[in-house]
Formats: C-alpha cells, sequence, structure tokens
C-alpha cells in the first residue's frame, strides 16, 4: 500500500480551518447540511476555531486538528442533543459529525459549551 505524506492528510484537514464556521448540537446524528442547521438542530455556536494540522500521537497514527472549546452556544429549541454537527454556512456544506456522550437534555433560550473536539485521519493500514 502506497504511504500518504503528512502534506495530503494536512490539506484535507486544512478545509475545516479554512471552511468551518458554525456548530450545531443536534438530536440525533445528521446526514445533510439542512439536518444539521434546521430540521435536527437545537442550537448553535459560531465560535469555531481550528488548529493547525498536527501528529495524533494515539495508537492510529495520522493526523488531526482540533476544534477550540465552545463557550456561547445559543440553544434554540427543547430536546435532547446527542450529536454536534460542523458546518460550512456560506457553501451548504456538512463537514463533520459526531456523537456527544452522555446525551443531554437542553431547554430553548438556555446556553452551550462544548470541550475541545478533536478530528482526525489515521494512517492507512499496513
Amino acid at each position: 500500500m502506497p504511504t500518504i505524506a503528512d502534506r495530503v492528510f494536512d490539506n484535507g484537514l486544512t478545509v475545516l480551518d479554512t471552511e468551518a464556521n458554525a456548530v450545531h448540537v443536534c438530536s440525533a446524528e445528521p446526514t445533510t447540511y439542512l439536518e444539521a442547521t434546521d430540521t435536527l438542530s437545537l442550537g448553535s455556536s459560531a465560535s469555531v476555531s481550528f488548529g493547525a494540522p498536527q501528529d495524533n500521537a494515539g495508537a492510529e497514527g495520522g493526523r488531526e486538528v482540533v476544534m477550540a472549546a465552545i463557550i456561547d452556544g445559543s440553544i434554540t429549541a427543547s430536546g435532547t442533543v446527542t450529536h454536534f454537527a460542523i458546518v460550512d454556512t456560506v457553501n451548504s456544506r456538512l463537514l463533520v459529525t459526531g456523537s456527544l456522550s452522555p446525551s443531554q437534555a437542553v431547554t430553548d433560550g438556555n446556553d452551550f459549551s462544548l470541550g475541545a473536539i478533536t478530528v482526525g485521519l489515521p494512517d492507512p493500514a499496513a
């Protein structure tokens, strides 16, 4: 199997730094931009900030980027938050989804925060 250089991984992950501009907390895992931002969204924040690509020190290796913690999210609908969705609102693109554990009941009008989120691409299996 070919070896993939860090630059290839980094350019894929750089999309998150250059295009991601909102994170939504959702009642289920969205599969489309519309689900992430409307149908399943219970709240959002536009304070998305990713660091530069770096080595993933875990067993799977590869490269990763880390989204800084969110401290200013706004809940816009009551329900149970189970997933997050990172989106590009300029181009209407769903970029990354993931589960949140534990799930949490939220109430319209409240605020939310999220810890840092790591997104990575593992090295290919040898």
